[in-house]
């Protein structure tokens, strides 16, 4: 059966199971993706530079010495690619780096490939704004030196310059300025950008503030558009 999803998404999966690779590419083919597969970081590394690809699965256990956080690092220094780490590991504290480094989605195995496909069906919408009439005006905020584009998806600087944000990035920040004035909790800002409830610790919450914050802060150890309240969450304090 053929996904909503666009025939021409092309996925990486990097992972050194060949039973998972070969189970990721017969589901993901029979849903009308192209995929392709890498073993380790050499091979990602040899495939990246080959094609474009539209989504990255990448093992976060991998047998060469570089693990998939190392990896994932490297891929968003130079790609804002969506990226889904897959592991064996159900450590807290891995969720919580793999969100640091720019992660967009973290399952643990073993997973239901139907799981995987949602996740990766959601973390694809966010990406694509929906269709409108040419004639609407385009929805943007202004905030500080900013101005966030929610139809274009895209964090543009007083200079004209572009904000690379990953999808969780972009989602976060629009979440607090949709809402600006108002406290936030940490699990009303899971459910505001994730739209399901996922284990909503409080630390992966915590991780994309403070990513955002080093990227449209002046000084992001003391901010002035994000502020913590403490025990209760976060509010966007610009007045819109």
């Amino acid at each position: 059966m053929i996904s909503e999803q666009r025939r021409q998404d092309h996925l990486l999966v990097v992972d050194d199971d060949q039973r998972i690779c070969q189970m990721l590419t017969r589901y993901f083919e029979d849903e009308g993706y192209q995929v392709t597969t890498a073993s380790d970081g050499a091979e990602m590394r040899l495939r990246l530079k080959q094609d474009v690809f539209d989504m990255i699965l990448l093992d976060l256990m991998l047998p060469t010495g570089e693990d998939g956080l190392t990896l994932a690092k490297e891929i968003r220094m130079q790609s804002d690619v969506p990226i889904i780490m897959l592991t064996g590991r159900d450590d807290v504290v891995d969720r919580i780096v793999g969100l640091e480094i720019g992660a967009d989605d973290y399952i643990a195995k073993p997973f239901h490939l139907r799981e995987v496909h949602a996740r990766m069906k959601t973390i694809f919408r966010r990406r694509v704004p929906a269709s409108k009439p040419e004639a609407k005006q385009e929805d943007i905020i202004h905030f500080d030196d900013w101005q966030l584009n929610f139809d274009r998806r895209q964090l543009i600087a007083g200079d004209g310059s572009e904000m690379q944000l990953t999808t969780g990035e972009f989602d976060m920040l629009a979440a607090l300025v949709r809402h600006a004035g108002r406290v936030l909790g940490r699990e009303r800002l899971m459910d505001l950008t994730r739209g399901r409830n996922l284990e909503a610790f409080d630390r992966s919450i915590d991780a994309q503030i403070g990513r955002l914050r080093k990227k449209i802060e002046e000084d992001p150890k003391h901010p002035k558009l994000i502020k913590s309240v403490r025990g209760v969450g976060y509010v966007f304090t610009v007045r819109l």
